[in-house]
């Protein structure tokens, strides 16, 4: 599977907060793809992540939301964990940045908590997704159709529930974008 995404640039966005391996798993699976991968986040330097509650490792920061635009990658990928998920929602330059990244019907790759910005950038209408259970209604009431789903794959929409699902979500995601590259 080497180097099959050589052309391909994908953002992961995050803040301190992050459920460290869904950030960290698909991230090397990407990179052992070929792609080039940036962690962008509101803040440089180190963001904190967490396994479930308690401290996990910092990720280095590669670029700032006010240094990127949706243009510059092939994908995006929202880890999920409950605080990051609950205040990256907030931020306004994220926003923008996955509501241009729809428009431009790129792959958008979403797991547990990480739902929470596509339902406040005001994009999950119309899309069938999973999630950690307890966006359900969030995502309902945001037009979405929620399914209780290892990994489900509506449109550019690429979703996953939990850590456990990351074998199927980073296989997922690995097949989009070598299928839109034609490397697959």
């Amino acid at each position: 599977m080497a180097n099959i995404l050589d052309n391909c640039k994908v953002a992961i966005l995050a803040v301190d907060g992050f459920e460290e391996v869904e950030l960290t798993e698909p991230r090397r699976a990407l990179m052992e793809a070929g792609a080039k991968v940036d962690v962008i986040s509101e803040k440089a330097g180190e963001i904190q992540g967490f396994r479930h509650v308690e401290k996990g490792s910092k990720i280095h920061v590669d670029r700032t939301f006010d240094g990127v635009k949706a243009d510059d990658y092939d994908a995006i990928v929202l880890p999920g964990g409950v605080v990051n998920g609950d205040a990256i929602r907030l931020i306004p330059e994220a926003q923008v940045f996955v509501r241009a990244a729809n428009d431009a019907h790129k792959p958008i790759a979403v797991i547990c908590h990480g739902g929470w910005l596509p339902v406040s950038a005001g994009i999950v209408e119309g899309h069938t997704m999973t999630s950690w259970p307890s966006l359900q209604d969030d995502i309902r009431n945001a037009g979405g159709k929620w399914v209780d789903e290892s990994m489900v794959h509506d449109g550019n929409f690429i979703t996953s529930r939990k850590p456990d699902d990351l074998p199927a979500f980073n296989a997922e995601l690995i097949s989009t974008l070598s299928a839109a590259a034609g490397t697959a």
